[in-house]
């Protein structure tokens, strides 16, 4: 797969940030680059290809990372006022539509760490949006219903995998739910073998997130309608993309999960209601696994709007002169 390029921002008066191009800022509403780069972290340290994991989950365990990919979507740019302005996403094999794919997997495998000479597969979101001072940055975390693609609405998160186009073709994010998508999809392999609540054992810990309790059938034109949702989205209120990138705390989503154990239903937490690992992985991405009280119908539904705490801003490293590329 082809490397997307890299292409900034650059920072206007202190606390905002200015799309430009080139080095003149244009007065006009004319489109100008984005792009905003993600890491996976855990421990303190960035992650991700086939980095070795440390202090993961109640046991504070070491650990080996499997698979580390998620869907995000519906970027916007804010500015001092609080106004969104939507990013026009460019299409590519990791962009379609309003939606991307991240994967934090380099493509070699092995135990080596995410490097500038290794880099994972895909972590940049790269697009256009009106010039403008901006301080933040929205995003959501999963697959809509649909999207606009060349001004028709196009089905997203229940489209069949085999037809249709990248990013949303790749069989390991696809449910076979309704022909859903898994939104997030973290495997972690832990230095010991994981106990299932029958004595048995197996490789992988898994969190796999998607819309659950679903009614239609998109094969044959029906439309999908979950009552479990599971999408949510993450605002930060000041972010220099210049300077700062998105983190996905690894460490933050399993702290409370007991890695080498699973009491019931899927490995890890696949989403289920009745899954007793669940709970906690729900509570770490700032979800409603259940309704919140006796019929308050918010299961599967942001507990704060804007708010995921596995999600932070962080810095963004110097570059080293004479890396590979």
């Amino acid at each position: 797969m082809r490397k997307l390029r890299y292409i900034g921002f650059a920072a206007a008066a202190a606390g905002y940030f200015c799309v430009v191009s080139g080095s003149a800022l244009a007065a006009s509403g004319e489109a100008k680059p984005v792009s905003i780069s993600f890491a996976l972290v855990n421990d303190g340290k960035e992650v991700g290809c086939g980095a070795p994991l440390a202090n993961l989950g109640t046991g504070h365990l070491s650990a080996k990372l499997h698979e580390a990919r998620l869907y995000v979507y519906g970027f916007k740019l804010i500015d001092a006022k609080g106004k969104r302005t939507p990013v026009a996403l460019d299409q590519s094999e990791w962009q379609y539509g309003d939606v991307a794919l991240l994967d934090f997997k380099d493509a070699r495998g092995g135990n080596s760490p995410c490097t500038q000479g290794n880099p994972a597969k895909n972590t940049t979101i790269v697009g256009k949006a009106p010039a403008g001072s901006y301080v933040g940055l929205e995003f959501s975390v999963g697959a809509p219903v649909e999207t606009i693609v060349d001004g028709k609405p196009v089905s997203i998160n229940h489209s069949n995998v085999e037809t249709a186009a990248p990013p949303l073709d790749v069989v390991g994010m696809a449910w076979n739910w309704q022909a859903g998508r898994r939104f997030v999809t973290f495997e972690v392999d832990p230095a010991t073998p994981v106990i299932k609540a029958d004595g048995s054992k197996t490789r992988s810990w898994m969190v796999h997130i998607g819309s659950t309790a679903c009614k239609g059938n998109p094969a044959t034109g029906e439309i999908v309608a979950c009552a479990h949702e599971n999408l949510f989205t993450v605002a930060l209120d000041r972010f220099d993309p210049k300077t700062q990138r998105v983190e996905f705390d690894l460490s933050k989503l399993l702290e409370n999960s007991d890695i080498v154990a699973d009491k019931g239903g899927a490995v890890g937490c696949m989403s289920a209601l009745d899954d007793p690992e669940c709970p906690a992985v729900f509570s770490a991405l700032g979800l409603n696994l259940g309704d919140s009280a006796a019929g308050a119908g918010d299961a599967g539904k942001q507990t704060k709007p804007g708010v995921s705490p596995i999600f932070k801003v962080g810095a963004t490293p110097a570059k080293v002169v004479g890396a590979k590329q």
